[in-house]
């Protein structure tokens, strides 16, 4: 085990912002005992089945709705290069059986989600924060391709919860920290070669600095 807290990178952004897209482009930057990777989402509280309707109306975009307390824990275990286990959250589907995450602790520490600089206790951790940006158009044809496609919502669903949950939500709870973050990533577009070029420069960057 290192003396050395590891080196914690934050990576927030709003939904359809393209954390997802960035992570993936990241990571590749590592071998898999050199970083390891936290996301909010698996820390959501779980509701059980729910109808469309119940799905619909739920706001599932508020601090309130992560187990906040559980969520920190492991954050600080992994602090303190403990091996965390966790169950992934499957988003109520009563059809998928949710695996048990193991995550290995590292030189470098991911925490991935909306709130994570709302958070006082995990926001003060962070080494180096990233604000994933992009166009409000570009964010919510992201969402609607996510929402229609993967989970099988109806456009009238998505868009009530863009108009009521999602837009209120980063405006209120994550929008305020953009400006308090190191690097503001514009990901309006989907050119792969944009992406590979600033994860590059970042993750060369760390490599540097943490001699890896």
């Amino acid at each position: 085990m290192s003396n050395k807290k590891p080196y914690v990178l934050g990576v927030a952004g709003g939904s359809g912002s393209g954390k997802t897209f960035f992570l993936k482009a990241f990571l590749n930057h590592f071998a898999a005992d050199e970083i390891c990777l936290v996301s909010q989402d698996d820390y959501y509280i779980q509701q059980g089945e729910m109808t469309p309707e119940q799905n619909k109306l739920h706001n599932f975009d508020l601090p309130s709705c992560i187990e906040v307390e559980q969520f920190e824990n492991d954050v600080f275990d992994l602090l303190n290069y403990k091996t965390v286990y966790k169950k992934e959250y499957t988003f109520n589907n009563p059809h998928l059986k949710p695996k048990i995450l193991e995550i290995k602790p590292a030189p470098i520490l991911i925490l991935e989600g909306l709130f994570i600089y709302h958070y006082q206790k995990i926001d003060s951790i962070f080494d180096y924060r990233i604000f994933m940006d992009a166009a409000v158009e570009i964010a919510l044809e992201r969402r609607l391709k996510r929402d229609l496609v993967e989970r099988n919502y109806s456009q009238d669903d998505v868009m009530y919860k863009w108009e009521n949950h999602v837009m209120p939500s980063y405006n209120e709870f994550l929008l305020p920290y953009r400006d308090k973050c190191d690097s503001v990533i514009d990901n309006s577009t989907n050119q792969l070669e944009n992406m590979l070029l600033i994860t590059e420069k970042i993750s060369s960057d760390l490599k540097e600095k943490l001699a890896l």
